[in-house]
């Protein structure tokens, strides 16, 4: 058995550092838009998007995640 229980609310430092790095992205994807800076846009916004997938996913194979469900679930 694992140490912690399973729970699929997704509460872990691999979550909660994607979402905040994408919602960093998502309003400096915003701010680019209202200025018309397109570089901006898809290098800030777009990218930092997928950056903060990428930097979830590292995560939780590091074992920050919240891991799998057990079989008898």
């Amino acid at each position: 058995m694992s140490e912690r229980p399973f729970n699929s609310h997704g509460n872990t430092p691999a979550a909660w550092t994607a979402v905040i790095i994408i919602m960093l992205a998502f309003v400096i994807g915003a701010v680019a838009v209202l200025t018309a800076n397109w570089v901006l846009f898809w290098i800030g916004g777009v990218g930092g998007c997928i950056l903060g997938g990428v930097v979830g996913k590292v995560m939780s194979m590091m074992g920050y995640g919240q891991g799998t469900a057990p079989a008898e679930h």
